[in-house]
């Protein structure tokens, strides 16, 4: 039985992510419905960051399973709606909980600010959402198992923000045989804070594979704690701020996790920068990452057993004392001149990740000419983005355009590999040699070409001739 899966984005790149799984000629499942973001678009030239409407018919379209809630997998749901969906939205049960904060956001950006039809809006969302326990099969079709067509879903943690999953989909064939068809959505590193570590499904036949950071590996995580540590002592140095972009879900709190780690070790076994480490303050500057940040602490059950036990020795991994939530502007632009002006250390972690916009953008062109300051960067910035430019360019004394404006970068750039919430090279072809039976294919997405290639190659030496690796959308 041959599987037929459209790919509607993020095969050609690392964003927009949407895969519509036929089952038979007239139905489908939809596995996300992201955004994109920087300069993709979709490789037919429809849909973009500026062309958001749905490019394809969605009225055989049964259900949507949502991976996890990061824009770039759900961004886009408003104007499936809009399309016309009327099915269920699958996710698991934290993300339920996080998702219509990501829409109320997405939707009141790129949409209308009008409360009352965002809240409008949101009350349709909710009335769709279908919570699913990990684990748990479930049919999404209404045919009975063995129909030809039939097909239900399976959710398993993938460790990469709070609530994603990776989706196992049986689907039946006219003569009743069944193919397990696995899509990885994106998946967590093994030591990613809070999160505990994704498994290896059973069994999958195709496996729609991510492959962001399939060229590279991963600082370990005591590595990665000593760099973070280090490029904070730096600031105490010179007197200056670490501004950290940020994604409001996720990187934020994982950060939150790791510095309130550095400080209890400084308590427990002071260096030479203790006392100094003891009086540095921490700015949480982003409303919206101050919401997901409450919802992380209210769902304790779904962390992992280390973060579990750090709050039974009475420690407050998301909310230590050093911290200080920025809620208001006001308060976020009287922070902005203080710290450009003053000799105050501080950590400053405020979004957008990339630099898209976001309070983030007033800190970066306050700060980017000092030397004093620092830019860390802990995640994926992809091409097109203010993010990357920095990143980029920052370290040999190079500008960057905001807003209009050359800014030339004085401040020291740094980036942590590590901290990404993303699997490395390792970790992807793990996820696939642990699968008791391996897949005959395997489809390449959410990777830029030489990211696609890399891992392609490692997967055919480690598994052998007998895997198929394309790159999605090449059948």
């Amino acid at each position: 039985m041959k599987v037929e899966i459209t790919h509607h984005g993020a095969f050609r790149g690392v964003t927009g992510s949407c895969h519509q799984l036929l089952l038979d000629g007239k139905r489908s499942v939809l596995i996300d419905c992201g955004l994109f973001q920087g300069a993709e678009t979709a490789p037919d030239g429809q849909s973009g960051p500026d062309r958001l409407e749905i490019p394809f018919p969605v009225d055989g379209v049964q259900a949507l399973v949502v991976t996890h809630v990061h824009i770039d997998h759900v961004g886009r749901i408003p104007w499936l709606l809009a399309a016309g969906f009327k099915g269920p939205i699958y996710c698991s049960e934290p993300s339920a909980r996080l998702l219509p904060v990501v829409l109320a956001d997405a939707f009141a950006m790129g949409v209308t600010r009008d409360a009352r039809l965002v809240e409008r809006y949101l009350r349709m969302v909710e009335a769709r959402l279908r919570p699913l326990p990990y684990g748990q099969w479930q049919d999404v079709c209404g045919d009975a198992p063995g129909v030809g067509g039939a097909c239900r879903i399976r959710l398993q943690r993938a460790g990469h923000i709070l609530g994603s999953a990776y989706v196992e989909c049986d689907v039946a064939g006219a003569a009743g045989e069944v193919v397990r068809v696995v899509f990885s959505g994106d998946l967590g590193a093994p030591w990613t804070p809070l999160l505990p570590a994704p498994r290896s499904p059973e069994a999958a036949d195709v496996l729609v594979l991510e492959s962001t950071y399939g060229d590279r590996l991963h600082e370990n995580r005591h590595t990665r704690r000593e760099r973070l540590q280090a490029v904070v002592e730096r600031a105490l140095d010179n007197g200056g701020t670490v501004i950290v972009p940020a994604f409001s879900i996720g990187r934020t709190q994982e950060l939150l996790y790791e510095f309130e780690d550095i400080l209890h070790r400084q308590r427990v076994q002071p260096g030479p920068h203790a006392e100094r480490w003891a009086r540095l303050p921490f700015y949480l500057d982003s409303p919206l990452a101050g919401r997901f940040t409450r919802l992380y602490r209210e769902l304790q059950p779904f962390w992992d057993a280390e973060a579990l036990a750090r709050v039974r020795a009475g420690r407050k991994p998301l909310a230590f004392a050093q911290l200080t939530a920025i809620d208001d502007h006001a308060g976020h632009e009287a922070a902005v001149r203080r710290l450009a002006r003053s000799g105050e250390p501080a950590v400053v972690i405020a979004a957008s990740g990339m630099c898209a916009g976001g309070r983030v953008m007033n800190y970066l062109k306050a700060m980017l000419h000092d030397p004093r300051h620092d830019v860390l960067f802990v995640g994926y910035q992809a091409r097109g983005t203010p993010g990357h430019a920095i990143q980029t360019w920052g370290p040999g004394g190079g500008y960057v355009d905001i807003d209009g404006e050359r800014i030339d970068i004085r401040a020291g750039i740094h980036s942590l590999s590590g901290y990404s919430a993303h699997a490395d090279q390792n970790d992807l072809v793990r996820f696939v040699a642990g699968m008791g039976r391996r897949p005959a294919e395997v489809r390449l997405i959410h990777g830029e070409a030489g990211a696609r290639e890399a891992l392609a190659k490692r997967l055919a030496a480690a598994l052998g001739p007998g895997l198929r690796v394309m790159n999605a959308g090449d059948d």
